[in-house]
């Protein structure tokens, strides 16, 4: 198999196997789709020393090239976010086989299927058309994911899907554009196209609005604290760590390709950046006044996000934008990976106390120290802290900030950073028993051991990858983004 066709493997694998598991018993459907995953990983692997060796790795589909045909491209991005997505798909399988509760039934698994291929594929399109098709087929899979929550999982579910349908009307609208004014969808040849700076500003604000709504970008968010204590704790997972994951990308596609050709685009990219701070410091002062843990790592997110999109200002403004791409796409990975650490070890901690009240909490640490560790480091490393892979991403992008001379960024990266510290610190406080007193350390319904292994193994991840971060960057710098493919 050639590299190019390893292309094709992340986005049709899952596929095939999430129309088997329909059919298939939930054993065998568990063990395909953590084997798929597992597979997906070291498909990443493969293509990332392909992109070491020779750059991006493009594959025209059917043998068709572009205007007529569908071009796939592996680059850097495209390398790291696959991968990102098979260790989150497999954990979240993982936990999901070990208990069913942690997956909301059967239906599960072809969902599974269908948002891996989608979530793949989108990281490797490039054109906007196939990217709004595989977006599409990723809402409709990640709405009914949140409904597997049960009957009160469906208010949750259908405000997702109004918001997500919004947000596909805008995107929709941005592709269409592109079309009439470009003649293709194909953003390489776009960008070569583009002649009308006003067009293609208006190309990029539609694509803004449409991938803020469905990323939950303040002030779009409203759906994403919602749906996450609505669903089932493997879906929540794989929302935060996966989902959002993919509009994010569009996002960058756009920008970085069609960017360069008109001068509404760094403004636009300034109030993106001032929606990413807002993001920031909002998502991270309601995540410390609720008292929920899934609803504290719900505002989590929205507050995440504001990092992911803290790069797009810092591109136009900073004299060496890779530097911007790579810690924004460092910060992102370590987003998705403490942030489905944190949802599975919240999942296992309430569903052994019976609930996810932090002052039903207490006492829990004593009989699940290894579930309370991972939440503390999955949040030592959303809060950007040594050695972990969030800090690395951060450094980088205060780097950038600095370079920019723009240190009101700077002073957000740390403020930010201070809130993420003190509602983790919150989550496990609670856990604690009263000083002295170990009466409540009481038995516990203790979940499966690999409900406890596997957020631990994730938390864990962060660091190693925070340690050796130059696997990573190497791969993003071979195939850097801003440079196409």
């Amino acid at each position: 198999m050639t590299a190019s066709s390893l292309v094709l493997v992340p986005v049709f694998l899952p596929l095939v196997v999430g129309a088997l598991s329909a059919v298939l018993s939930r054993r065998a459907a568990a063990t395909l789709t953590v084997v798929a995953a597992a597979v997906t990983l070291v498909t990443a692997v493969l293509l990332g020393i392909a992109v070491l060796e020779s750059g991006p790795v493009p594959l025209e589909v059917a043998g068709w090239a572009p205007p007529v045909g569908i071009l796939l491209a592996a680059d850097g991005l495209s390398v790291v976010m696959i991968g990102l997505s098979a260790v989150a798909v497999l954990a979240a399988a993982l936990v999901a086989a070990a208990d069913d509760h942690f997956a909301g039934g059967h239906a599960f698994w072809p969902l599974v299927g269908a948002a891996a291929a989608a979530v793949n594929g989108v990281f490797v399109a490039r054109d906007v058309f196939t990217a709004f098709v595989l977006l599409e087929l990723l809402t409709i899979a990640s709405v009914a994911l949140v409904a597997l929550g049960g009957a009160r999982s469906a208010a949750a579910a259908l405000r997702y899907l109004f918001v997500a349908v919004t947000g596909s009307l805008f995107f929709l609208l941005a592709v269409a554009l592109t079309y009439g004014h470009t003649g293709t969808v194909d953003l390489a040849r776009a960008a070569e196209r583009a002649d009308d700076t006003v067009i293609v500003g208006a190309i990029i604000a539609l694509t803004v609005v449409g991938m803020a709504a469905k990323t939950a970008l303040f002030p779009l968010h409203s759906w994403l604290p919602v749906a996450h204590p609505a669903a089932p704790t493997a879906v929540s997972a794989l929302l935060s760590a996966l989902v959002i994951k993919a509009s994010i990308v569009i996002l960058w596609r756009v920008i970085e390709y069609l960017g360069p050709h008109t001068d509404i685009a760094a403004p636009l990219a300034t109030v993106v950046g001032i929606a990413g701070a807002a993001a920031v410091l909002w998502g991270g002062i309601l995540a410390l006044r609720r008292d929920r843990l899934k609803s504290i790592i719900a505002y989590s997110t929205v507050a995440q996000v504001g990092y992911m999109v803290l790069l797009i200002p810092l591109v136009f403004a900073a004299s060496d934008p890779q530097v911007a791409w790579v810690g924004g796409i460092l910060i992102t990975v370590a987003h998705g990976v403490a942030k489905a650490a944190m949802f599975l070890a919240a999942g296992a901690l309430a569903s052994a106390a019976g609930t996810s009240q932090l002052d039903g909490l207490e006492g829990t640490i004593s009989r699940m120290p290894w579930t309370v560790a991972a939440i503390g480091l999955a949040g030592v490393s959303l809060a950007g802290l040594p050695p972990t892979l969030g800090f690395v991403g951060k450094w980088m992008l205060v780097q950038a900030s600095l370079d920019a001379g723009a240190w009101w960024w700077l002073a957000l990266l740390l403020g930010g950073g201070l809130l993420t510290f003190a509602y983790t610190a919150r989550m496990v406080k609670a856990t604690f028993n009263p000083p002295g007193d170990f009466s409540r350390a009481r038995e516990l319904t203790r979940p499966a051991r690999t409900v406890t292994i596997v957020p631990l193994a994730l938390a864990a991840v962060s660091v190693v990858l925070g340690v050796i971060p130059w696997l990573l960057i190497e791969v993003l710098s071979a195939a850097p983004m801003g440079g196409g493919a």
